[in-house]
C-alpha cells in the first residue's frame, strides 16, 4: 500500500443529500390533529425567536430520513403561520453532529431513475419553504455535511462554530450522485461558480473559518456562545437591523466575479478546466463529478442558478446517477464500511487505556500517531535513540502539517505530543511503564526469532489483562503465539503504510485467542478511526493474499513484453489508484520479494508465473525502490519527475530473450492481473479466510485501492458475471499457465448463475 492511495480511499461518509417523501403528508397532518414530534425539539423566547433543536433518536447523528424531514416540515409550517414568531433558529441538541446528511437506505429502495429524481424534488419543496417567509438562522456545530449543508444553505443566514469538530461538505460525488436537495443551485450561487466547484467535485470538508472566507457562513463563533449568537442573529434579521452583505469587496475579486462568471468566455474556462482536472484524476471513471459540470453548466444556460430550470436539471441528473452502477458500487462500500464499525466480538470488559508500540519505525511511529490522537495514553519504544528520535520526528512532522493546514492549534500538536512516552532500552523506567499497559502492539522487523524474543522479554513486564498484538504482515499469529506464556491473549492488528492514512485494519485470530482480547484489538482499531475486518490466520491473510497472485502477474506481463510504464498506465486506467510498478517502489522492493517468497509454500503455482531470478537481480544490483531513489523508476531528489529506471530495462531486455512477446494489450495487462487478484479473493472466501464477500470488497478497496468505483472483487464478479470471469480466465489459462485455473466457488457460481449480492 501506499501514500498515493491514501487520499483517495478516504470515504468517511456517514450520509447524504436528498431527504425523502413529498410534503403533501405533512400537509394532511397540518389539516388534522397536532403532530408528535420525536426528534425535533423547539421553545420560544420572549421576542418571539423559535429555538428548533434537531434530535434523531436511537442515532448519535441526525440524519433527514423520512421523519426528520416530515416532523421538520410540520414545524416549520406551524412556526410560519404563528402570528407570535418573528424567526427561528435551527440547531442540533447533539453535541458535535448538526446533520450528517441523509438516510442512504432511502436510495437503495429506489427501483428507477424516476423513482430517484423524486427524492430530490421533494426534498426542493421543502428546502424551498424554508429559503421564503420569515428568517432562519443555522446555527452549526459539529458535521454539517451533504443534506446538513443543504438544509444550512436554505436559511437566511449562517453561523457556525469554531470546534474542531465542526466541518461542512458535499461529499455526495463520494457515492456517485450529485448533491440533490439544491445544493448545486445555492452553493454556486452563494460563494460562486469557482469556489464551489472545487467543494462538490472533490467531496472534500472545510473547518469554519475557510467556510467563513468563502461566504459559505456568515459568521464563526465558540461552541459555547452559538444559541446565543444565533439569537441574535435572528432578532437582526427579523428586525432588518442586521443586512447581510455578501458581494466581493476588493477590485480583484470583483474583477474576477465578473470574468468568470459574468461572461460566457470566462464560464466556459472555468468549465473547461474543471472537466480536464476531473479527467486527469479519475481518468473518466467517475460519472459524477462530470454530471455535476454539466448540471451547473446546463443552469447558467438555461436561465442562472436557483431557478426552476436548474432544479430540474439537479433533480433528472440525481436520479440518473442513482442508477449507474458505479454509484451502486460505491454505496455497497459504504453500508460494507458502516458495518465494520460494529464489533463482532462485542464490547470487551473493560476498554484499553494506555497503548504501548514497540519499533518506532515508519509502522511503529503511525500506529503510535493514530493512538495518541484518539485519546490513548502512548508508549513508544525502540531499541536506541536515534531510532526513537526519527519516529517522535515523524509523529510531530505530521501533526505540524494538521497545524498548518488549521486542523488543530499548536497548542493541540504539544498536547498530543506530551502523552508519548519515549523509551528505550536504556530508559530506566520503560519496564515499569510497561507494566501499566493494556495492548501491545509489536511493528519490529520481521524475523520470528527476534519476534518471539521480544514477545518473552514483554510479556515477563506487562500485567496478566494485558493483550500482545503483531502488526506482521506475513508469519502466521499462531507461530508468533507459540512463544507466549497468554496464548489466548495474542492477537494480530495488520495496518498498513502509511498508517495514518490508510484506513484497513486486518484483525487476525488463531485458534486460541479469546474473544476478549479479540474485542479489545477490535475496539481500539475502531477508535483510532481505522476501518476492521476479521482474516483468518493464513499466510498473507487477506490483503497480501491477493495482492501476491496480483504482482507475480505484473512481473509477468513484464517478461512477457510490456513496458513498465505502460503496466503502469494500463492499471491506472483500470481505476486503481497506483500502479504495480510504482506501488512495488513505494512498499520497497525488499518487501515485495518476501511477500512472494513467504506466500509460496501456501499457494504454489499461484505465485510462481514470474521467473523470481529477475526480482534477485534487481535486488542484486541495490535497488531499494524509493526508499534508496531507485527501484523500478529513478526518484530524482526533491519533487523531480521520476522516470524508468534504464538499467531496470536492460535486464528486462537479458531476461526476456528467447521469449516471445504475449498478450500485452492494454485490455491484456488489466485483465491478467485483475483476474488474477479476483481469483484470489475467490478463493479466500471459498477457504473462509474472509467471512463475506462484503469483507473482501472491504478489504480489497481500502487496503490497496481496488477501484471503489467497482466496488471491490465480489461486486466486480457479479457486474461482470461469473461465467464471463471464468471464460477469460480458461482462455487465459490455455495460454500462459495453470495459474489462472478459475477458483471452484467461481465455476460454480458460473454454472448455476448465481451472485454474491443480491
Amino acid at each position: 500500500t501506499c501514500k498515493m492511495a491514501a487520499r483517495f480511499l478516504q470515504l468517511p461518509i456517514r450520509s447524504l443529500a436528498a431527504p425523502s417523501r413529498s410534503l403533501h403528508t405533512t400537509v394532511r397532518v397540518l389539516a388534522g390533529e397536532t403532530k408528535e414530534l420525536k426528534n425535533v425539539k423547539y421553545s420560544i423566547t420572549e421576542d418571539g425567536i423559535a429555538v428548533v433543536k434537531l434530535d434523531m433518536q436511537n442515532s448519535k447523528v441526525n440524519t433527514l430520513g423520512v421523519q426528520l424531514s416530515d416532523e421538520m416540515s410540520y414545524l416549520m409550517q406551524k412556526l410560519e403561520n404563528d402570528p407570535k414568531v418573528k424567526a427561528a433558529v435551527i440547531m442540533s441538541a447533539k453535541d458535535g453532529d448538526f446533520v450528517a446528511g441523509a438516510d442512504i437506505n432511502m436510495f437503495t429502495t429506489c427501483k428507477s431513475a424516476a423513482e430517484m429524481s423524486k427524492l430530490s424534488s421533494d426534498a426542493h419543496i421543502m428546502f424551498d419553504y424554508l429559503s421564503k417567509g420569515k428568517p432562519k438562522v443555522a446555527a452549526i456545530n459539529g458535521t454539517c455535511l451533504g443534506g446538513g449543508c443543504e438544509l444550512a444553505l436554505a436559511c437566511h443566514y449562517r453561523i457556525a462554530t469554531a470546534s474542531p469538530k465542526t466541518v461542512l461538505g458535499f461529499p455526495e460525488v463520494m457515492l456517485g450522485i450529485l448533491p440533490g436537495a439544491g445544493g448545486t443551485q445555492r452553493l454556486p450561487k452563494l460563494i460562486g461558480l469557482p469556489n464551489a466547484l472545487p467543494l462538490m467535485l472533490t467531496g472534500s470538508r472545510i473547518r469554519a473559518d475557510k467556510a467563513k472566507k468563502l461566504k459559505l457562513v456568515d459568521q464563526v463563533c465558540d461552541p459555547f456562545a452559538l444559541e446565543s449568537a444565533a439569537l441574535d442573529a435572528a432578532r437582526g434579521l427579523a428586525s432588518g437591523k442586521l443586512v447581510v452583505d455578501r458581494e466581493p469587496k476588493g477590485f480583484v475579486q470583483k474583477l474576477t466575479k465578473k470574468v468568470l462568471e459574468g461572461t460566457a468566455f470566462g464560464r466556459n474556462f472555468v468549465f473547461k478546466k474543471a472537466r480536464e482536472g476531473v479527467i486527469s484524476k479519475t481518468a473518466g471513471n467517475y460519472p459524477s463529478p462530470l454530471r455535476i459540470i454539466d448540471v451547473l453548466q446546463e443552469s447558467l444556460e438555461k436561465g442562472g442558478f436557483d431557478t426552476p430550470a436548474g432544479y430540474a436539471a439537479e433533480a433528472k441528473a440525481f436520479g440518473e446517477l442513482g442508477m449507474t452502477p458505479e454509484s451502486k458500487a460505491l454505496v455497497t462500500i459504504f453500508f460494507g464500511q458502516t458495518n465494520s464499525k460494529k464489533n463482532p466480538f462485542g464490547a470487551p470488559k473493560t476498554s484499553p487505556k494506555t497503548v504501548a508500540v514497540l519499533g518506532a519505525g515508519l509502522m511503529g511511529a503511525g500506529i503510535a500517531q493514530v493512538s495518541v490522537q484518539k485519546g490513548y495514553n502512548v508508549l513508544l519504544k525502540d531499541s536506541d535513540l536515534a531510532g526513537l528520535g526519527r519516529g517522535l520526528g515523524q509523529i510531530e512532522k505530521n501533526l505540524s502539517l494538521d497545524v498548518k493546514k488549521k486542523k488543530m492549534t499548536t497548542f493541540d500538536r504539544d498536547v498530543i505530543m506530551s502523552k508519548v512516552s519515549g523509551l528505550t532500552d536504556a530508559s530506566p523506567t520503560w519496564k515499569n511503564q510497561f507494566a501499566k499497559a493494556d495492548i501491545v502492539i509489536e511493528a519490529v522487523f520481521e524475523n520470528i526469532d527476534l519476534k518471539h524474543k521480544i514477545i518473552k522479554e514483554i510479556e515477563a513486564i506487562t500485567p496478566d489483562h494485558c493483550v500482545f498484538a503483531s502488526n506482521t504482515s506475513a508469519i502466521p499469529i499462531a507461530r508468533l503465539a507459540a512463544a507466549s506464556k497468554r496464548p489466548e491473549k495474542f492477537v494480530g492488528m495488520h495496518y498498513f503504510s502509511p498508517v495514518d492514512k490508510m484506513p484497513l485494519l486486518e484483525i487476525i485470530t488463531h485458534k486460541g485467542t479469546s474473544p476478549e482480547a479479540a474485542a479489545a484489538a477490535y475496539e481500539i482499531g475502531l477508535r483510532q478511526g481505522k476501518t476492521p475486518i476479521v482474516v483468518k490466520d493464513v499466510p498473507g491473510f487477506f490483503v497480501n493474499r491477493c495482492l501476491g497472485p496480483y504482482s507475480d502477474e505484473g512481473l509477468a506481463v513484464l517478461l512477457d513484453g510490456a513496458a513498465i510504464q505502460d503496466v503502469d498506465k494500463a492499471i491506472l486506467k483500470y481505476g486503481f489508484p497506483v500502479g504495480p510498478m510504482a506501488l512495488v517502489d513505494e512498499v520497497g522492493m525488499q518487501v515485495a520479494a518476501s511477500v512472494g517468497k513467504n506466500l509460496k509454500g501456501d499457494l504454489g503455482v499461484r505465485v510462481s508465473s514470474a521467473d523470481p531470478a529477475f526480482m534477485e537481480a534487481v535486488l542484486a544490483k541495490g535497488y531499494q525502490g524509493r526508499k534508496n531513489g531507485k527501484g523500478m523508476y529513478v526518484y530524482p531528489p526533491g519533487k523531480g519527475k521520476k522516470t524508468v529506471n534504464p538499467e531496470v530495462e536492460e535486464l528486462l531486455t537479458q531476461f526476456r530473450a528467447g521469449r516471445p512477446t504475449r498478450l500485452v494489450t492494454p485490455e491484456d495487462i488489466q485483465l491478467r492481473m485483475v483476474t488474477r487478484f479476483v481469483n484470489e479473493a475467490a478463493l479466500c472466501l471459498q477457504d473462509e479466510i474472509i467471512a463475506t464477500p462484503a469483507v473482501g470488497d472491504i478489504g480489497a478497496v481500502f487496503g490497496i485501492g481496488f477501484p471503489p468505483f467497482r466496488g471491490g472483487p465480489f461486486r466486480l464478479i457479479d457486474a461482470m458475471g461469473a461465467q464471463k470471469l471464468v471464460d477469460v480466465m480458461l482462455k487465459y489459462r490455455d495460454a500462459l499457465g495453470p495459474q489462472f485455473e478459475p477458483a471452484p466457488i467461481l465455476k460454480e457460481y458460473a454454472k448455476s448463475g448465481k451472485k454474491f449480492f443480491a
